[in-house]
């Protein structure tokens, strides 16, 4: 593939000269990756290690026998009964079984794949909305409660008929088939089925925003993954040659496709950083150590694990094959990027995506300048446009005008699974709000400065507050509540909940977080911390307003951090309010101690902060 340079949005718009009709080689995902797999059959395509401790002694898998497994894979579900309609769910840790899995999968039906950690009752729920036919899940591990829940799973839905089980048995009498046991039983050079696969045909069904009421499950089809792949490819941030770390979930659309169908389409080399990926502690204690064995390139991650490598010593490891770190899926501190860069020295390529555009929408240009803070400029044959809503429509914001963020392209998909989910989610014709709020420069960079939606998101964990508020209803004695995302320097959020208690009403701040504990599904939701209220800010109409929480969230959060700094300051206030430009920022006033000197005050107040992304100003008195 020719290298590709991008360091403008001028440079984007030179490559969209050529239509995309012709840059796009493949019409599914199956065309992609038998191209990818025949660069060179021999080149490897996935080394994987058991966990970080053993990075030195993975195994490997060349693209040759990638593509057999793939084959395998379907004909192994064609046999099963799978047609191009029927769902295939999987429970599944970063294996390169996922990666058969999910491959093979599409080239046989529709691959549903569902985060293992989430509670079995809301796993349940989400097969029962995709229609899941077959489950496939992860046997019994230790440390691991996949097959467990598999199990529960099994019995709250009735429509699935089989499961296949990855490290396990089958038992034929329990309709459960051992997928090692029979997976060489199976043609590896081709598909069985004979079915070709039409680009507008459904690929995939990917859960998104929150776990309680019917499941948001967003399709995307064969066109929207292969038009990604190739707009990833495109974007310069990866390369035939190179060797790509994933650490990322294979439940999440940036794992799969960002550090999987991507470099899988050019033949590119990807490193499975253990089952866990970023959640194995070795995998981050060794991390640097991994760059230099593998001469890692590129990776892709979230906030929160630049946050923790960023206090782990690089050490006499040669990490200077790392060329980019891709960095997305919630805001990043300017601070944190900065340190990283002085840390590691290499670029971190800050971008933007989402479930509903099949991963991103714009990056920063690998070859031009990064502007800090920003969430870069658009994908190559990526729209992406702030609007504002009117009368008739929408119409374009002008430079530096917040409005929604908006994005349109064949990696969009059409809409949800749920048609009822589909209201008032288009800005106009193909142009998808996507729920946040931003700003485009004169030179064409965005910048996120808040959402329309009261996602929470946490290290990159989309997290519905209805998951948190629902149970707290539940509670007798709470009479209003709010959860909101409070700024969190590892995380970049995490959940909090605001309580009005009924009159009379004796509950304890325990209480309530015992019963959330309880009844939350979704370990991830469980508020850190429940503040009460005495009354919870309303709108005119009644509306819980939660801009104001949000705000009094930040507040919080930014004055436990400054009056932790010990020995500085005699008071410290901080006020929090809109902003034109950032979206909100914070005033932190303080009074620093005699002997203290403004720049010292100003030194601590940044070194408390430098982890966190809402914007602020200070000023001593």
């Amino acid at each position: 593939m020719q290298e590709i340079r991008i360091a403008s949005v001028a440079d984007v718009e030179e490559l969209e000269k050529v239509p995309f009709e012709q840059r796009l080689t493949a019409k599914n995902t199956y065309e992609m990756l038998k191209q990818g797999a025949e660069v060179d059959p021999n080149a490897p395509a996935m080394s994987f290690m058991l966990s970080g401790e053993t990075y030195n002694s993975p195994m490997t898998v060349n693209y040759a026998e990638f593509w057999r497994k793939i084959n395998q894979t379907a004909n192994m579900f064609h046999d099963l009964g799978i047609g191009p309609t029927d769902v295939i769910t999987y429970l599944l840790p970063n294996l390169p079984h996922t990666h058969y899995i999910l491959w093979g999968g599409e080239a046989a039906g529709v691959v549903n794949p569902i985060n293992p950690m989430l509670e079995a009752h809301t796993i349940a729920d989400i097969c029962e909305a995709a229609g899941t036919k077959i489950l496939v899940a992860l046997g019994e591990v230790p440390g691991s409660d996949i097959w467990e829940k598999a199990e529960m799973v099994r019995e709250k839905v009735p429509g699935i008929q089989k499961i296949v089980r990855v490290f396990g048995a089958g038992d034929e009498a329990n309709n459960i088939v051992g997928f090692d046991e029979v997976i060489e039983n199976y043609n590896g050079d081709s598909l069985d089925s004979g079915r070709e696969i039409q680009p507008q045909d459904i690929a995939s069904l990917f859960h998104t925003g929150g776990t309680t009421g019917t499941p948001k499950l967003a399709p995307h089809t064969h066109a929207n993954e292969a038009a990604m792949a190739t707009m990833m490819t495109m974007s310069g941030i990866m390369k035939s040659s190179d060797t790509l770390l994933c650490g990322l979930p294979l439940f999440h659309v940036n794992g799969v496709m960002v550090t999987g169908g991507a470099p899988f389409s050019i033949g590119a080399h990807v490193v499975l950083l253990s089952p866990q990926g970023y959640r194995d502690p070795g995998v981050l204690m060794n991390f640097f150590k991994i760059v230099e064995f593998y001469k890692a390139a590129f990776f892709s991650c979230v906030p929160t694990v630049l946050s923790v490598l960023l206090d782990i010593p690089t050490g006499d490891a040669d990490i200077s094959s790392l060329q980019f770190a891709l960095c997305g899926a919630a805001p990043l501190s300017v601070e944190l990027i900065q340190r990283f860069e002085a840390h590691t020295k290499m670029k971190v390529l800050e971008g933007y995506g989402l479930t509903e555009g099949t991963t991103a929408s714009c990056v920063n240009p690998p070859q031009g300048e990064q502007r800090v803070g920003s969430i870069g400029i658009r994908l190559p044959y990526q729209e992406m446009k702030i609007m504002i809503p009117t009368s008739s429509g929408a119409k374009e914001a002008a430079p530096n005008e917040i409005g929604a963020v908006c994005i349109k392209g064949p990696n969009v998909f059409t809409g949800y699974l749920d048609q009822t989910k589909n209201t008032d989610i288009w800005m106009k014709e193909g142009w998808f709000n996507t729920g946040d709020l931003g700003r485009q420069d004169e030179e064409g960079y965005f910048w996120l400065t808040g959402r329309q939606k009261d996602l929470i998101i946490r290290g990159g964990h989309n997290i519905d507050p209805a998951a948190i508020e629902e149970p707290l209803y539940r509670l007798m004695g709470v009479q209003v509540a709010a959860a909101v995302g409070r700024p969190d320097a590892h995380a970049g959020e995490v959940p909090v909940a605001f309580v009005q208690l009924q009159q009379g009403s004796e509950l304890t701040k325990e209480e309530i977080e015992a019963h959330l504990q309880k009844e939350i599904g979704e370990r991830a939701a469980i508020p850190k911390e429940v503040y009460i209220l005495e009354e919870i800010p309303l709108t005119p109409v009644g509306k819980i307003f939660k801009p104001s929480l949000r705000h009094e969230a930040v507040r919080l959060a930014y004055l436990d951090e400054v009056q932790k700094i010990e020995n500085m300051f005699e008071s410290v206030d901080v006020t929090v309010s809109e902003d034109k430009v950032h979206g909100t920022k914070a005033l932190i006033k303080v009074k620093p101690l005699a002997g203290v000197t403004e720049d010292q005050a100003w030194k601590a107040v940044n070194d408390a902060l430098a982890r966190f992304t809402v914007r602020y100003d200070i000023q001593t008195e």
